[in-house]
């Protein structure tokens, strides 16, 4: 049943493609940020664990992969089908412990059998394949797991922690040193050296994050939600008064601030 229905959906987006004048349209270039976006809405609903939510947008995010084939099958690029062997073949061969013969330990062998594996399928680098879109934050987290799988990485967490400290010292040297300039003409290579340093200083922050099993991804999308709301409790209080943000003071919304901690 299951295959039936796919092949159903599969030719209804084909039907769109043919007769509808806004899908004739599109392009795989034109709809990609249209895919990135609902990637986000199906991370949205898992947060929310609205179950509903997830599968209503999982079936948006796979109108894009079949829509994204029917674009480049007329191009004769590839099909469904070849979309299917190819992510068939990929697991079956990054999965020699399930599908063949090999014994593993445990998760973290399979992980590092597993860029093994790229590596020996072609890629030049073990960074190879973590994409350039990724926010910063993640990707950074990506290419950190990435080199520990194959034992570049920190002994201790107390090591990293150390590190931590002293990239926010030396961030905090060059903003001494930007300080000191008398002149308002922005200093170029020193605006460059501390971009570089609060860089390093998130790229330890990160580091650390992963020595305590936490994404800074989500922590840091968790923060951002919790500051709208709490955010979003100030302007309402400031609100009931009869007054505007514009009207209010930082002592009085920090009052409000402190008072939202205690309700969320």
């Amino acid at each position: 049943m299951t295959g039936n229905k796919f092949n159903e959906f599969v030719e209804i987006v084909k039907r769109l493609r043919k007769e509808c004048p806004w899908d004739r349209e599109q392009t795989n270039d034109s709809i990609k940020a249209a895919t990135i976006e609902e990637t986000y809405e199906v991370v949205e609903a898992i947060e929310k664990k609205n179950y509903d939510e997830l599968r209503n947008e999982l079936g948006d995010l796979l109108l894009h992969v079949v829509f994204h084939t029917i674009i480049a099958s007329e191009s004769n690029n590839f099909t469904i089908d070849d979309v299917i062997d190819s992510i068939r073949e990929k697991l079956i061969r990054r999965h020699p412990h399930v599908f063949g013969e090999v014994k593993v330990s445990g998760a973290e062998e399979v992980k590092k059998n597993w860029e093994e594996i790229k590596l020996e399928e072609g890629r030049n680098s073990v960074l190879d394949g973590v994409p350039e879109m990724l926010p910063s934050l993640q990707r950074a987290h990506r290419l950190q797991e990435k080199a520990a799988k194959v034992g570049f990485d920190w002994e201790k967490k107390e090591d990293v922690w150390t590190k931590v400290i002293e990239e926010i010292e030396e961030m905090h040297e060059i903003e001494k040193i930007k300080n000191q300039k008398l002149s308002d003409k922005r200093d170029e290579e020193l605006y460059n050296q501390l971009e570089d340093e609060i860089g390093d200083v998130f790229f330890a922050l990160v580091n650390y994050a992963r020595f305590l099993d936490v994404n800074p991804e989500n922590a840091l999308r968790r923060t951002n939600l919790k500051f709208i709301k709490r955010f979003g409790y100030v302007e309402e209080k400031i609100k009931s008064l009869g007054k505007k943000l514009s009207e209010s003071n930082l002592k009085e919304m920090d009052f409000y601030w402190e008072e939202s901690k205690k309700v969320i």
